[in-house]
């Protein structure tokens, strides 16, 4: 026979396990983003507010001008400063300026890359290739989806938005 200590007991460790193996928030993975215009685009920010941008690469959400899609949410107010778009036949891409205080990014965070490659995975206007850089400590973002991979600099994060995806940071 079974005594209520022992119930109890077989209850509380279920609980527990189940608590532990269940995430907090769900993230929605492989999500199609859009980048088409200076008022239509997304670039990944770590999901929570404070948050390091390159610890963020594994689990970062995309943060759009519009909600385009479950999973993605709007930039915070005033966040996007300046937004320039730029395509060829081969990408489409957005560069521009923050205030990274508005999503209580540090100063000192040098930033990271989120791409195609990252846990995240997901689509930039259907294309397979995409990358996205966040500098905090400098206040500039960019973001280029491609058709080819050869047109993502993928891997480099350490040389920055302004070389891997050339444009108007003003």
């Amino acid at each position: 026979m079974v005594s209520t200590t022992q119930i109890t007991f077989i209850f509380a460790t279920l609980f527990i396990m189940l608590s532990q193996a269940l995430p907090l928030e769900r993230r929605v993975e492989n999500i199609n983003i859009k980048v088409t215009s200076t008022s239509e685009f997304c670039s990944y920010l770590p999901p929570s507010p404070g948050g390091d941008i390159a610890s963020a690469e594994g689990n970062a959400v995309p943060f759009c001008t519009n909600t385009q899609a479950t999973g993605t949410r709007q930039f915070p107010t005033g966040f996007i400063k300046t937004a320039h778009f730029s395509s060829t036949s081969t990408y489409s891409q957005v560069t521009g300026t923050i205030d990274r205080t508005k999503y209580k990014l540090s100063a000192s965070d040098g930033g990271g890359q989120y791409d195609n490659l990252n846990e995240i995975g997901g689509t930039c206007n259907g294309y397979g290739h995409w990358v996205n850089l966040v500098e905090p400590d400098s206040n500039i973002f960019c973001i280029r989806c491609c058709k080819n991979s050869s047109d993502c600099n993928l891997g480099r994060s350490e040389y920055g938005c302004k070389r891997v995806v050339p444009g108007d940071y003003s």
